[in-house]
């Protein structure tokens, strides 16, 4: 995990951390801080590995760490966090010793990753597996905002799912 841990370490992914942060301050609904993104690491681990996918962990946790990086430019300029996260992960995943390729698998993943769900072919499982474990890091059963929530009643995870 040592590429992971650099990217703990980065300075432009911590600057995106901190803005985030700032810009969350005041936020009642779910945050987008360490604790989702390795909420969101170890569910996409854990799925990967029960569906016997072979991912690689180095790959999921940089996928995880980063696929909501991109809400700092999405509070300051608009912009999808989507498409910001996958900029960024093209400028910090090669500076932390990972491939040009790896870091194009991940922002593919990361692309869309908040889209509508579905159903996985075989390119797209690092992006499936990311996309719901975000879901499920939800803790909307515990979330005292969850009546003012934008997330419909069909969608929020009111039961513990196996």
């Amino acid at each position: 995990m040592e590429r992971v841990n650099r990217i703990l370490e980065h300075p432009l992914f911590q600057e995106c951390l901190r803005q985030i942060r700032e810009a969350e301050r005041e936020r009642i609904y779910c945050k987008h801080d360490m604790r989702h993104f390795l909420d969101v690491a170890r569910l996409a681990w854990i799925a990967g590995l029960e569906q016997g996918l072979g991912l690689d962990k180095e790959i999921v946790y940089a996928a995880a760490l980063l696929h909501d990086i991109g809400r700092a430019r999405q509070y300051v300029c608009g912009t999808s966090h989507d498409a910001a996260s996958a900029e960024l992960i093209g400028k910090i995943m090669p500076e932390c010793g990972f491939s040009v390729d790896e870091a194009a698998e991940v922002a593919a993943a990361v692309e869309g990753h908040s889209q509508s769900r579905r159903a996985a072919v075989a390119e797209e499982y690092l992006g499936y597996i990311l996309r719901e474990a975000d879901h499920a890091s939800r803790n909307c059963f515990d979330c005292g905002a969850r009546e003012s929530c934008y997330w419909t009643d069909e969608r929020k995870n009111l039961v513990l799912q196996g």
